[in-house]
């Protein structure tokens, strides 16, 4: 599974670094992690992840296989 994750502002890079398993790109006001999703264990704990770190999903989604 690809998920992307939309989050609002730009991420530092000790931020975006939080998140290995996902690429990074910028879009005016928001900041677009993609990448595999092994399991829903694996996408329960991104979330917690952005959430322990303050950020804002502004919106998730599964992407195309």
């Amino acid at each position: 599974m690809r998920y992307e994750f939309r989050v609002s502002g730009q991420l530092s890079p000790a931020v975006a670094g939080a998140f290995p398993e996902l690429d990074e790109a910028t879009v005016p006001q928001e900041t677009v992690l993609y990448g595999p999703v092994t399991d829903e264990a694996h996408l329960y704990g991104l979330l917690v992840r952005f959430q322990d770190l303050g950020l804002h999903v502004v919106e998730l989604r599964r992407l195309p296989d």
